[in-house]
């Protein structure tokens, strides 16, 4: 890109801190670093024409783990790391409901259920005998049983007759909560270029210079926020796992609300505007979907299709509007990284598919790295 005088002086001269990825985490860091140094000059880089990965391809879970998820953490996880977690993501709730407030993202309180396949007897069983001992774990934190046992309650079909209920749990319109995020970073001067992808970096005494795939520039700080796409900037125990999605055409009398969990998370729907958006299967194929290719898979397409026919609503006439996917970042621990790789580059990844629960308080807390 062949830049001319103004273009150069205005966007990417003297600039004090540069942000790779305009996500949740992205667009946090900077309020927060705006908010430490009010006469910094703040860049945000964006790949996409809108930002990639899983910011606005998610399903708009306000969640923090459902009863078998927990169980499963607990599996590598001391029991104080995963109070710890579970704290971080209602903190993180928090902070983005204070920071945009309930109603320009469309905050809404349905709670949560998590179902079981009837062919899931054994960790239907599990949850159903632990779930008692989840709440005693999380009351520290909710001052509250959080889990409730209760029927069936929307005519589900192949499915077990208990449901297990979140009553904390909520939902968001994600298009919303991303649209109010960026009008908030941009009315305190932060730039946002799109369409400008981070290629290569490197330090010297005093900046970073910064490669891109259309023009060269120096910076004093780099944050890297790019979660799912971490690996191409960095060498961190990040890796991609790509989440796919299908939304119906609206559905007259629909009365399924709320967000609903199934096999250990791994299998995600809600309502939305009377449509019912689905996602996951991602654990029947690990490797496949550990890709950053934003495509669909027939295997994994058929078998969401196939939940939303057999369990979902059955004997309903359902057409499908919609497919996408998105990138998540994942890895052997729940726990985000957040470090400075150097003291002028710091890194803000691997949310673990909980990108809504936590990366408001990523985002600040990569911020905070800078002293």
């Amino acid at each position: 890109m062949n830049l001319s005088y103004w273009e150069q002086k205005s966007y990417i001269s003297n600039i004090d801190f540069t942000i790779v990825g305009s996500g949740i985490v992205g667009l946090n860091c900077a309020l927060q670093l705006k908010t430490k140094y009010p006469k910094a000059k703040i860049l945000i880089l964006e790949r996409g024409i809108l930002p990639q990965g899983a910011s606005t391809k998610n399903a708009g879970f306000a969640c923090f783990g459902s009863v078998s998820e927990i169980l499963s953490d607990l599996e590598s996880h001391s029991e104080t790391e995963v109070l710890q977690l579970v704290k971080q993501r209602i903190d993180g709730l928090n902070l983005l409901r204070n920071t945009l407030g309930d109603t320009q993202m469309n905050f809404q309180n349905h709670g949560g259920f998590e179902l079981f396949k009837s062919s899931d007897a054994e960790l239907y069983q599990k949850c159903l005998n632990k779930y008692e001992d989840i709440n005693k774990l999380l009351n520290p934190i909710f001052k509250a049983d959080v889990f409730s046992l209760q029927d069936n309650p929307f005519g589900f079909q192949n499915i077990k007759p208990k449901v297990l209920f979140n009553q904390f749990e909520g939902q968001i319109d994600t298009g919303k909560m991303m649209q109010a995020l960026v009008n908030l970073v941009q009315s305190k001067g932060i730039q946002i270029l799109n369409n400008i992808a981070l290629e290569s970096y490197s330090e010297d005494q005093n900046s970073v210079k910064l490669k891109t795939n259309h023009f060269e520039f120096t910076t004093r700080k780099l944050f890297i926020a790019t979660n799912g796409f971490a690996s191409k900037l960095i060498d961190e125990n990040v890796k991609p796992a790509r989440a796919q999605v299908l939304i119906t055409k609206p559905i007259k009398n629909l009365k399924v609300k709320g967000t609903f969990h199934l096999d250990e998370g791994y299998y995600y729907f809600r309502n939305i505007d009377d449509r019912i958006l689905l996602g996951g299967g991602r654990n029947l194929d690990f490797k496949g979907e550990e890709t950053m290719v934003m495509s669909q898979t027939e295997e994994i397409q058929n078998a969401l299709e196939a939940l939303l026919n057999k369990t979902i609503l059955p004997n309903t006439n359902i057409e499908i509007d919609q497919r996408w996917s998105g990138i998540m970042g994942v890895g052997a621990q729940k726990k985000p990284v957040i470090k400075a790789l150097s003291e002028k580059v710091f890194c803000g990844v691997r949310l673990g598919g909980m990108g809504i629960a936590i990366g408001s308080s990523v985002g600040q807390s990569l911020a905070n790295l800078v002293e």
